[in-house]
């Protein structure tokens, strides 16, 4: 059976419907044309922000307002001699922005603290520290065991106390010269970024070390700070400043804890490679010496500070002089050392020899001063001495010096020595804003520096205050 369908047009029909369909078709192209457009530009539209298509551009953000403090001291003292009585130092965020008498202009939305009572001076500066070396005294174990078997973030961590109490007694800025496993560089970044309190920091990682008896595979890693030879030196010292390291420490001498041997263990070839290295890369460099023939090699290398050394010639000293060359002479660590000699398990032979070389570097303190060496104040603090930093200031009067000479020492021959002479160690306008309140007279007596501090800015923030809520109040001025 055959189905039934649509006769087919004829030709003239047909062609005129074929034409008819073909316009309808070019009609409907043309305006799926025209409403893909008009999508496409609503798209654009749509994805065009706001602030963009109909609003003028938004405000860029306000910078913060500054922060201004105006500080009332009874007295001014800077190591200069220079003494205002009635001072005022007005400070804008982190920096001093003006230093005068009561007369000094004061902006109107300063905040105010009186501090009549007490006697200005420089934020103070301690150029030998350890301060990620941490006692902690309910642990039974010796002070050194327990710093070689304690993880390397517990020792960063703990040694938040080392760091508070160096800024209790006024130390704003120190140089730490050596840690291991980088915790001195962990620990100085935290207290850039404000996640611990703190004193600025200069580090220096690893310190040079010769290798020691322990066969090779034994020793420490590469990054350890242990070098045989002016190549590998210069390699060391290279490592340690691509890890971070601010300064260089070597150590050209035996000496440490109760050893007070000295006995030379890096070359003079050795200790120039390393001077070399350090200043060819824009650091400095200190070298630990507690014999004279070491140190003898240091100035000669051109050092930039020598540690600890005592027994020294004049022709040494005097090159010292000629080179701009500072001294460190850590001599309060052996007293703390002698103090703490049970702590630490040390002899009473041990005992005697630590006394010995007390005197001595005490005397040799004495000969560099008369000579007109440049001192630098250092307390080699670890452990439980962090806190009695400024002591060293106490040897330095014994050994000739004027209380503001020892004042000197800690601040501006200390800054000078960092490099920081432009913005540390004075209160002057443009320096940083690290100011100490003291009792007592700094010109006369120096004990009011090392016992006497009750308040301390660092960076224009108040990070110690042992003085009354209503002495300490602030208060917008009128």
């Amino acid at each position: 059976m055959r189905l039934a369908t649509t006769p087919p047009l004829p030709r003239p029909l047909m062609r005129s419907h074929l034409a008819a369909r073909r316009g309808y078709v070019g009609w409907l192209r043309g305006f799926g044309l025209v409403c893909v457009g008009v999508l496409f530009a609503m798209v654009l539209h749509s994805s065009t922000p706001a602030s963009e298509a109909s609003t003028p551009p938004a405000a860029a953000p306000r910078a913060p307002e500054d922060r201004w403090v105006a500080l009332r001291f009874g007295r001014l003292v800077e190591a200069s001699g220079r003494v205002v009585r009635d001072a005022v130092i007005v400070v804008r965020n982190d920096r001093i922005f003006a230093v005068g008498g009561p007369e000094t202009a004061i902006p109107p939305n300063a905040a105010y603290v009186d501090l009549s009572r007490l006697t200005a001076i420089p934020g103070l500066i301690d150029v030998h520290t350890h301060l990620t070396y941490y006692w902690d005294q309910r642990d039974p174990m010796r002070p050194w065991e327990q710093l070689v078997s304690r993880l390397p973030a517990m020792s960063v961590f703990l040694a938040q106390e080392n760091a508070r109490k160096t800024l209790e007694v006024g130390v704003t800025t120190v140089r730490d010269l050596g840690s291991f496993e980088q915790m001195d560089i962990a620990m100085r970044d935290l207290i850039q970024r404000g996640a611990m309190l703190g004193p600025r920091m200069l580090v220096s990682g690893y310190g040079l070390q010769i290798s020691d008896e322990l066969p090779k595979q034994s020793r420490a890693t590469l990054e350890s700070g242990r070098a045989d030879g002016p190549a590998e030196v210069m390699r060391v010292v290279r490592q340690q400043i691509g890890a971070g390291a601010d300064w260089i420490k070597m150590y050209g001498s035996t000496g440490s804890g109760d050893d007070v041997s000295g006995q030379q263990t890096f070359t003079y070839e050795e200790m120039k490679a390393a001077v070399d290295a350090a200043h060819n890369l824009g650091r400095k460099i200190a070298i630990h010496s507690y014999g004279a023939s070491g140190a003898r090699d240091a100035v000669r290398a051109g050092a930039d500070s020598v540690e600890h050394a005592v027994d020294l010639d004049d022709a040494t000293l005097q090159e010292m002089v000629r080179r701009r060359i500072y001294y460190v002479p850590t001599i309060d660590h052996n007293r703390y050392y002698i103090d703490n000699a049970v702590g630490f398990g040390y002899t009473p032979v041990a005992v005697e020899r630590m006394k010995s070389f007390l005197a001595r570097n005490l005397q040799t303190t004495r000969r560099a001063h008369q000579l007109g060496v440049r001192i630098a104040m250092g307390s080699d603090a670890v452990m439980t001495m962090c806190g009695q930093n400024t002591r060293e200031l106490a040897w330095f009067v014994q050994a000739g010096m004027t209380p503001l000479a020892a004042l000197a020492t800690a601040t501006t021959q200390a800054a000078a020595l960092l490099g920081k002479e432009k913005i540390l160690g004075s209160l002057a306008p443009g320096y940083l804003a690290d100011i100490v309140a003291v009792e007592g007279d700094p010109v006369t007596d120096v004990r009011s520096v090392i016992y006497g501090v009750r308040w301390v800015m660092k960076g224009g923030v108040v990070v110690v205050s042992r003085i009354s809520e209503e002495k300490n109040q602030l208060r917008m001025v009128d």
